[in-house]
C-alpha cells in the first residue's frame, strides 16, 4: 500500500493536487495522509513567550487547522468513494519542509503530491516558494501539480537526463509504476552539446535501459539546445502528460525555475512534475 502525503492549505490549488492524486492512483490501494501545517503569524518572540499569548495563538490556529482538515476529508469522501483508499489527517504546528522530513525519517510516507501556486504571483518564478523548498529538500519523490491542470491519465512521460547519475532502483520505481500501470511511454531525453557520451555516461545509459526494460520507452537525442528549450520543443511535438526528472547536482534543476532565459524561450510548467531525489537517506 502506497503512503502518499497530500499537503493542503485549504486552497483551490491544493484541492486540485488532491484530486489529481486520487485519480492517478484510483486503481491502487493507498493510504492518503492529509497534512496541514501552521505557524504563528505573530513574529514578536517576546510576546509569544507569555504563556497566555502562546496558548491563545496556537489553540486558535490548531482549531482552524483541524476544522479545515475535517472539511477536506468530508469533501473527499463525498466526491471519491473509493474502497481502495484510506485516509488519515495530520494537523501540525511546524514548517512544511520540516514536517515532511520528520514523516520521511519516521518511515511514514513514500511520496508527496502537492500544488504549485506561489503566493507572490511573480511570473518569473514558475513554482511557489513552498513547492521549491519541498522539491529541493524532500528525500522522497514529489509530484507538483500545476493549478490549472485537469487530470489526464499519463500517456507520454518526458524524462530529461544527462546520463551522469549512477541509477538505482529507488530512482525509477515510482516512475515505472506510474508508466506501467497507465500504459504510458517513457521518453528519455538527452541534450547533446556536440560531444560524444563518455564511457561513464554510456555505462549509466545502459544501466538505465536495464531498469526500464519492462516499460514502453524511446530514447531521444537533441542537439544545440539547452535543456529547457529541449523540453519545450518536445512538448510541442508530443502531448506530454507528466514531466519527470532526478534532482542531482550535475543537472540544471535549480536554474530551471529562476533563470531569466526561461522566460525568453517560453518554458512553462503546464503538466505535473515528478521530482525524484538523487539521495533518499
Amino acid at each position: 500500500m502506497k503512503r502518499i502525503l497530500l499537503p493542503t492549505d485549504f486552497s483551490d490549488n491544493s484541492w486540485n493536487a488532491i484530486t489529481y492524486a486520487l485519480n492517478l492512483f484510483k486503481n491502487e490501494e493507498c493510504n492518503f495522509i492529509l497534512l496541514n501545517t501552521y505557524t504563528p503569524i505573530i513574529y514578536d518572540w517576546e510576546y509569544l513567550q507569555t504563556s497566555n499569548a502562546q496558548l491563545s495563538v496556537t489553540d486558535a490556529m490548531k482549531e482552524n487547522s483541524e476544522r479545515g482538515l475535517e472539511e477536506v476529508l468530508r469533501k473527499v469522501k463525498s466526491q471519491f468513494n473509493n474502497p481502495k483508499h484510506i485516509f488519515t489527517t495530520i494537523s501540525s504546528f511546524n514548517i512544511l519542509t520540516l514536517e515532511i522530513a520528520e514523516l520521511h525519517r519516521g518511515n511514514a510516507i513514500d511520496m508527496v503530491i502537492m500544488g504549485t501556486k506561489g503566493a507572490s504571483g511573480i511570473e518569473k518564478v514558475l513554482l511557489g516558494s513552498n513547492t521549491i523548498h519541498v522539491l529541493n529538500r524532500a528525500k522522497c519523490p514529489v509530484i507538483a501539480v500545476p493549478t490549472n491542470f485537469h487530470f489526464e491519465k499519463p500517456h507520454e512521460i518526458l524524462f530529461p537526463t544527462d546520463f551522469e547519475l549512477d541509477y538505482k532502483v529507488e530512482h525509477l520505481q515510482f516512475l515505472l509504476d506510474i508508466a506501467i500501470s497507465n500504459g504510458a511511454r517513457l521518453n528519455i531525453l538527452h541534450v547533446n552539446y556536440g560531444q560524444e557520451l563518455t564511457e561513464v555516461q554510456k555505462e549509466f545509459r545502459k544501466k538505465l535501459e536495464g531498469f526500464i526494460k519492462n516499460a514502453t520507452y524511446l530514447f531521444h537525442d537533441l542537439s544545440n539546445k539547452n535543456v529547457p528549450e529541449a523540453i519545450t520543443d518536445f512538448q510541442r511535438k508530443a502531448r506530454v502528460n507528466l514531466l519527470a526528472m532526478i534532482n542531482h547536482k550535475h543537472f540544471f534543476f535549480e536554474n530551471l525555475f529562476f533563470s531569466p532565459i526561461i522566460n525568453h524561450i517560453g518554458f512553462k510548467l503546464e503538466v505535473p512534475f515528478l521530482v525524484i531525489p538523487a539521495k533518499f537517506d
